[in-house]
């Protein structure tokens, strides 16, 4: 008995499994965690790129016709692909001086509903006071889903906005 004990003490032939068995587990949630990782920042510059993309487009108008909002929700979905477009909340507003107050001249939105009123806090000195100019002030909210649930089993919430002067005209104006 105590010569077959010895004889296990020294064997090391399945040494290897062992390790293997605590180790593997390990190794597998580290590889699904970076690419969730890498899937999630991808999303993030996604909907980073919408927000930019979005008021830029419109900020190169001078007027905008509801085939050009279409036409900016489509670009902004294609940006999205591909992640669902379903997901994204996406709302266009022109903020405008009006004899010193700052006021939404207009809102479009896809996915949910339009601004009414002007974000708090609005970063100074985008509208010179009592000019008449305006600001395209784009965001999206985008709720993110994983794609391995056993890593991340929460969804996020992305969001993005940007701000953008009109480049053509002092404002930009909305028959839609």
């Amino acid at each position: 008995m105590l010569r077959r004990s010895r004889k296990f003490a020294r064997s090391r032939s399945g040494m290897a499994a062992v390790e293997f068995a605590f180790i593997a587990p390990v190794m597998i949630l580290l590889f699904f965690g970076g690419i969730e990782l890498a899937d999630a920042l991808n999303c993030k510059s996604r909907v980073t790129r919408v927000a930019s993309t979005v008021a830029d487009l419109v900020a190169q108008s001078t007027v905008l016709t509801s085939a050009d909002v279409t036409n900016i929700f489509n670009a902004a979905n294609a940006i999205l692909y591909p992640y669902p477009a379903g997901q994204a909340k996406i709302v266009i507003t022109s903020l405008k001086d009006v004899q010193g107050n700052v006021k939404v001249d207009w809102s479009k939105a896809q996915n949910t509903s339009v601004r009414s009123t002007v974000p708090n806090p609005m970063p100074a000195g985008l509208i010179v006071p009592n000019s008449g100019g305006s600001v395209i002030f784009a965001e999206i909210s985008y709720t993110y889903s994983s794609i391995t649930t056993h890593v991340l089993p929460t969804t996020i919430t992305m969001t993005g906005s940007f701000y953008s002067r009109p480049r053509r005209a002092l404002t930009v104006t909305c028959n839609c």
